[in-house]
């Protein structure tokens, strides 16, 4: 799966375009594998985060790691609540586009 490399600067592609559903859920992949060392190319938007077999230190790490790619903040009460990488990538899109 390509790498998908992100420019600095509010969570724009290389290209300038706001990064797309599919190359945050790319990324959110690519993360979580890198963190977890388990294989998490084939996680939907779909996929329930508690039965991923990440705890909760993985998933700190991997929304740092998101925050630092995309250059943004997500606030620790944005992350409460969250259900499946849907939900995940909904507060994503919301800071960038906050950002």
């Amino acid at each position: 799966m390509p790498q998908v490399m992100m420019s600095p600067g509010n969570g724009t592609s290389d290209d300038g375009a706001r990064a797309t559903r599919a190359e945050l859920l790319s990324m959110f992949r690519e993360t979580a594998t890198e963190v977890v060392e388990k294989d998490f190319h084939h996680v939907l938007e779909s996929s329930v985060i508690s039965e991923l077999a990440i705890d909760s230190l993985g998933m700190l790490e991997i929304i740092g790691s998101l925050e630092r790619r995309l250059r943004i903040q997500i606030p620790d009460e944005s992350l409460t609540g969250l259900h499946t990488i849907q939900d995940l990538l909904d507060v994503v899109e919301k800071r960038i586009g906050a950002s």
